[in-house]
């Protein structure tokens, strides 16, 4: 079976601690990711990206609503388990006493894959995310770039339906995060797994994305669902298209009241 898409059904999340004040995190978000399909998920601090994420991929049951998983057979589209998933977060989370190609290899290792077919897959998920030659190194011994790539190549060795990234790149400087979105957009682009990306970065949302969902101040709603029309292969050039400007100009509009009412929050 084939992932059609994944559909968000009317799912909130809130929790009401002791002798505080609610929280409400997401309020009847209505969604879908597309199969096949990059969908960046934008929006203000705090409105509840993250926590959407955690629930697509099961780390968090929410209050209300569902997530379903449907899939093409034979002609109809039905629901189905969840998909194959793998995670990168902005934090390396990388074992520091193993060599990157022993950290890309972990997960198939303890899912019992034979040591020589874990060693193969491992050495071409790190020449996908061009780190040949650093398979003995430590992360230690790496950029934070570096590193971050040895966690992407972590994720995609495991071959997930779903890949879903979880700010990747909002822990290093801009000049590298530039240059890890380019190369992402490539890798993205080769594979054409279903990518969830949350992001702060309406470039690299525009860069990556084939659809933009741009999010309200807590509690999160979906303010705007826009396609990104722009051709494939992307690069950093694109963004002196006009029509890369002219979106970046309208999720800005609808983002800059929703940063403000975030601010006002805090």
């Amino acid at each position: 079976m084939d992932l059609e898409s994944i559909e968000i059904r009317s799912v909130s999340q809130g929790w009401w601690p002791p002798k505080a004040e609610p929280i409400i995190a997401l309020d009847d978000i209505v969604c879908r990711f597309a199969g096949g399909e990059v969908t960046a998920i934008i929006g203000p601090s705090g409105c509840g990206k993250s926590t959407l994420l955690q629930i697509t991929r099961g780390l968090l049951t929410p209050t209300r609503g569902t997530v379903a998983f449907r899939y093409r057979n034979e002609g109809a589209i039905e629901d189905g388990p969840q998909a194959r998933m793998a995670t990168v977060w902005q934090g390396f989370h990388l074992f520091p006493w193993l060599s990157v190609i022993d950290n890309v290899a972990f997960g198939l290792k303890m899912a019992g894959v034979s040591r020589e077919l874990c060693h193969a897959k491992a050495a071409q998920a790190v020449k996908d995310v061009d780190l040949a030659g650093f398979e003995k190194k430590y992360p230690r011994q790496l950029s934070g770039g570096m590193r971050q790539r040895v966690g992407i190549a972590r994720a995609l060795v495991l071959d997930p339906t779903v890949l879903l990234l979880d700010e990747p790149f909002g822990a290093l400087d801009a000049q590298t995060r530039l240059v890890l979105q380019e190369q992402l957009a490539r890798l993205v682009e080769r594979t054409r797994v279903t990518v969830l990306l949350v992001t702060h970065s309406i470039e690299e949302a525009i860069l990556l994305g084939d659809r933009i969902l741009v999010m309200t101040a807590r509690p999160g709603r979906i303010a705007a669902e826009l396609p990104v029309a722009l051709p494939r292969p992307r690069s950093l050039e694109m963004m002196h298209d006009p029509a890369f400007g002219g979106l970046f100009d309208r999720i800005y509009g609808l983002l800059r009241d929703q940063v403000m009412r975030s601010m006002a929050q805090m």
